[in-house]
């Protein structure tokens, strides 16, 4: 990839060292076996809403179009990040290249930017199904859920660019321990010996993007359902509309929380350590809890996954 060459000449740092979650030794075998089962929580719950959503016809609509995509994006992010935080619990130095590291700051990116847009995507979705029900198959057509699709992607890809071509301009300089289980922005730009003003600017300015443009979609979307919601007449109506938004919003809530939490506050506001527990939430628990959220208050993916595991294997 010649971004990641072009970086390579700049710095006289070939590698890195993550620090990991913690250096306390008593903490490690626990810790690796606590994330090495949120790990397996979210790898199986992702790919079995993927799977339950792929083989059951009645759950081909845009609302589990957008899900399956928020299942793949949540698999592919946390596969990103999770194995190798995993090894930083069980060797005494957790050593990864400039390449990988640029790698790893890369797909980190483009997923958590591409969820960001995805779960404003499904709000709009709730938007037309609950505000206009009438025309929702039109309006939700095929071809609109491709472009919202195209969209959330192009996004995602644009904003991982953004800040991994100016992660590759600074130059590292001896000192490569970067404090973080992962290679993400703000602990990188700790360790660069050239100005990091600029990629100061692009987070504030590319994160507020990334983060605001969705969440305003997202309140608006809310908004009008409350407005429609509110002028349905019958109890039983109300939180039937109530039950189809409350998985989003909590998935919502989690995401964004812990997300503006990490990169829309001065890092002297924020020490690196509390950071890294901040971060814990969007890289590891959100993965591991958006199937739980969407199945286990879903009743569609409750019939689903019975009729799934009553079928005979060879009927």
């Amino acid at each position: 990839m010649p971004l990641i060459r072009m970086g390579a000449e700049n710095s006289s740092v070939t590698e890195f060292i993550l620090a990991g979650l913690t250096n306390q030794p008593r903490l490690q075998i626990p810790l690796f076996f606590l994330f090495l089962g949120s790990y397996v929580v979210t790898m199986v719950g992702n790919l079995g809403l993927i799977t339950l959503i792929g083989l059951n016809s009645h759950l081909h609509t845009p609302m589990y179009f957008f899900l399956f995509n928020l299942s793949f994006i949540d698999f592919c992010y946390s596969t990103v990040i999770t194995p190798k935080m995993l090894m930083s619990f069980v060797l005494r130095k957790n050593i990864i290249s400039y390449a990988g590291c640029v790698t790893q700051l890369f797909f980190f990116l483009f997923f958590v930017v591409s969820e960001s847009f995805i779960l404003s995507a499904m709000a709009y979705d709730r938007y037309a199904a609950i505000c206009n029900p009438l025309v929702y198959t039109a309006t939700m057509s095929l071809q609109v859920c491709l472009f919202l699709l195209l969209g959330v992607y192009v996004m995602g890809f644009a904003g991982a660019m953004a800040h991994t071509a100016c992660m590759v301009r600074l130059a590292f300089c001896t000192n490569n321990l970067v404090n973080h289980y992962m290679c993400d922005i703000l602990p990188l730009l700790e360790r660069s010996c050239t100005s990091t003003y600029v990629n100061e600017l692009v987070v504030f300015v590319v994160v507020g993007i990334d983060t605001g443009v969705p969440t305003v979609t997202i309140f608006i979307s809310y908004a009008l359902i409350l407005s429609s919601i509110l002028r349905i007449h019958s109890t039983k109506g109300r939180s039937k509309a109530f039950s189809t938004c409350s998985s989003h919003i909590i998935a919502v809530s989690l995401f964004f929380g812990s997300g503006a939490f990490m990169y829309l506050k001065p890092s002297s506001l924020l020490p690196m350590n509390q950071g890294k527990v901040s971060s814990l939430f969007y890289t590891i628990v959100v993965p591991m809890l958006n199937p739980l959220i969407y199945s286990l208050r879903n009743k569609d993916v409750k019939v689903a996954l019975k009729k799934t595991l009553s079928k005979k294997p060879f009927s």
